[in-house]
Formats: C-alpha cells, structure tokens, sequence
C-alpha cells in the first residue's frame, strides 16, 4: 500500500508590498502614501509579524522570487530593506537562486554604498521607475527626479553589482509627442538595461492627472497604438524580445517574478493592499495602514478559484504573453474541447491579430492593442460551448460531451 506523499518545495513567489512615497505622483493610483515616513518602523514590524504568521502555511513551498513593490521601496532604506530580507530568509525557504527585486525611484537609488548593501543582502534585480527621459514631461506627472537622476542610479547599481536591471516607461503622457517617445525609449536603451516595461498612461479616476485631464492635451488612442507599436519594433531590433503585452528582456532576463502572475502560479502578498493567489484562494487585504499596524489583517475581498474561473483566467492571462495558449495544456487541464476557441482565434489571424505557431496560438503586436475584445470574446465563446454540454447531457446526447 502506497503512502500518502506530500509535495515539497513548491515554487511560490512572495510579493512584499512598500506604501511609503516621499511624493504622490499625478497618475498613480496604487495604494502609496506621501508624509507617513515616521510610520516606517512600526510598519517593518507589522510586515514581520504577517510574515511569521502566514510562514506556516507556506513550510510546503520554496520561495523562487521576491519582489519588494510600491510604493517606493527603496524610499525604505537600505537598513530596513536587509532586515526585511533577512527575517523572510529565516521564516521561509528561499532558493538560493531566486529571483529577489526592488523597485526604487531614481533620485532614492543613487547611493552606491547603500546599493552595495543591498546587494550584499541578496538583492538581485532593481527595477527604475523612470517612466521618462523628459524633464518637463516627468515634472507634468509628478515625478520629482531627473533624467540625470536616471543616468546616475544606473551608473550606481552597476558599480553596486546589479548585473539585472529594469527599467519601466510610460507612453502617451500628457503633450508627448511621438519624437518624444523614440527619444526617451533611444536614451533607455542607452543605458543598456536587461529588461525594459513600456506601460501605456491610464487616467485613474480620483488621481490628480484624471482631475485635470481638461486642461491638459493627451496622445489619442491612434497615437498611443503608434507609440506602442514602434516600442516593439524598435527594441526588437535592439535585441530586447517581448514576452508579454508590456514588457520586454534580453535573453535570459524575463522577469520571473512577475511572469508568475500570467503563469497562473501560486504568490503570497503581505502588506495593505497586497494580493494573492496561494492555496487556490485568491485574497486582497484592505488598503488601510493604520489598521494594518495593529494587526489588523482586514481581507478585502477572498474567494476560492472554482474550475470555470481559472478556465476564464487562463485564457485572459496566457493571451497577454508572447508564449500564448497551448490548446493540448487546455484540454489536459481543464477537460474541455478547444476546437471553438480555435475557430475564433483563426478569424483573428486573417485580421492579423493572432498567429499560430506550431499547435499554440498568441496575439500579435496589433493583437495585443485590442486584446480585451479578444479575451472576451473567447471567454463568451467558452461559456456557450459549456452551455451547449450541459444541454446535450440533458437529452442524453453524450457525442457532445
């Protein structure tokens, strides 16, 4: 008779959420606060208690990246930063080649000794919020470095170490002009980052930039589809392969962590307004510091992943990268034919907007600008087909299912 065996060192990704800011920028709308610096310690200290309490849930699992997000994290200070690292290396198991990202702001990343620190640490990839090369477009959204802030905290990562660096961008900010945009995207690359994320702008409601979107003027939405479509040629031809809707690496250099999420693979998050999807529940906590401090794990919102939504969700996560879907990965997994979804998907490649590639299918650039259409409209399809089961295993055709 064969034991009961259980599975060890399952790939989890933790996601370690940093609210603090020394300024709110005009077009954020993640959960950050501006002024609250005096909060940092107790907030270490809440962070450790969650971690210590959500630890055991985890004694199955290895940890294979780490991602200390914002917020600005580096904001934090190298002296917390470490301690943080630290207390997750005691509480968990952490592969020793994992994937360990900070995100920082680049006038809070120009300090080499502090950098050095945290690489010392076991910091591995720092990811830059430049958004742009432009000071005055930078000054517009709030941002409160400079193109020569960039130029220096990249200089002082390499010398720190930092051998996998990210740079993030936005386009269609307001009064860009496409000149504008090449520029900024020929002078990241300049700076020779491994991995480079080019988010287009969305006006958040409730943000500053939403508020004074009257009396500012923004690219349109053709204008914005052009920005988009020479970032992918163009840092194609730079040697940077996309590998997801916005983001882009050279070989070897995908962002690990992240690639979790469009994977469907199991993160814990830990701070006010972090998310997970860890143990087939997928959970958010409220985003209240104070509550936070006190111990308060308040849940926002949690539900258990039911077999249709991960079905839905598949589709929806797997489309948005370059890898796409593997219809033989569909059928095994979730039991249901994909023949109706490939139907579709073949009227979208005489549209230009999906290709097959060997038996899978992914969107093409064009694909990727109207992706939502084309997630939603297999998602209906999926349901039909479901329905169309379920109505034939009601007269007893069973051909059908």
């Amino acid at each position: 008779m064969k034991k009961n065996t259980v599975q060890k060192d399952l790939p989890l990704g933790l996601y370690i959420h940093i609210p603090f800011c020394r300024s709110k920028c005009a077009y954020c709308d993640f959960y950050s606060l501006a002024g609250a610096e005096e909060r940092m310690d107790d907030y270490c200290r809440a962070l450790e208690r969650h971690l210590a309490e959500v630890a055991p849930q985890a004694e199955c699992h290895k940890a294979d990246t780490v991602y200390f997000g914002g917020g600005t994290p580096s904001y934090l200070g190298a002296e917390r930063l470490c301690r943080l690292l630290g207390s997750i290396r005691k509480l968990y198991k952490v592969d020793k080649h994992a994937e360990i990202t900070l995100e920082a702001n680049p006038d809070s990343a120009t300090d080499r000794k502090a950098l050095k620190r945290l690489r010392k640490a076991g910091f591995n990839r720092l990811s830059l919020g430049v958004q742009s090369m432009d000071d005055a477009l930078l000054q517009t959204i709030g941002r409160i470095h400079t193109r020569q802030q960039v130029q220096e905290a990249v200089a002082a990562a390499r010398k720190a170490g930092f051998k996998n660096l990210s740079l993030d961008l936005i386009y269609g900010l307001p009064g860009q002009t496409m000149e504008g945009w090449e520029k900024t995207l020929s002078d990241a690359v300049g700076l020779h980052p491994e991995h480079l994320s080019c988010y287009g702008l969305k006006l958040e409601e409730g943000t500053p930039l939403y508020r004074r979107q009257g009396e500012l003027t923004f690219p349109d939405e053709d204008m914005q589809a052009d920005m988009y479509l020479y970032a992918v040629e163009f840092l194609k031809q730079c040697g940077y392969e996309q590998y997801e809707i916005s983001n882009f690496a050279k070989l070897g250099f995908a962002s690990r962590h992240n690639l979790k999420y469009w994977l469907m693979q199991e993160y814990a998050g830990f701070g006010p307004g972090a998310h997970s999807d860890f143990g087939n529940v997928r959970y958010g906590y409220a985003r209240d510091l104070e509550r936070y401090l006190k111990g308060e794990l308040v849940l926002q919102e949690s539900e258990t992943v039911d077999a249709d939504e991960r079905e839905r969700e598949y589709l929806m996560l797997r489309l948005r990268t370059v890898q796409g879907v593997d219809p033989r990965e569909f059928e095994y997994r979730f039991r249901q034919r994909f023949a109706p979804l490939a139907a579709l998907l073949q009227q979208c490649a005489r549209e230009g907007l999906a290709e097959q590639d060997g038996n899978g299918w992914h969107l093409t650039a064009k694909g990727f600008l109207v992706s939502n259409r084309i997630i939603g409209l297999l998602q209906d399809e999926l349901a039909r087909e479901k329905n169309r089961r379920l109505e034939a295993a009601a007269r007893g055709d069973y051909r059908v299912v």
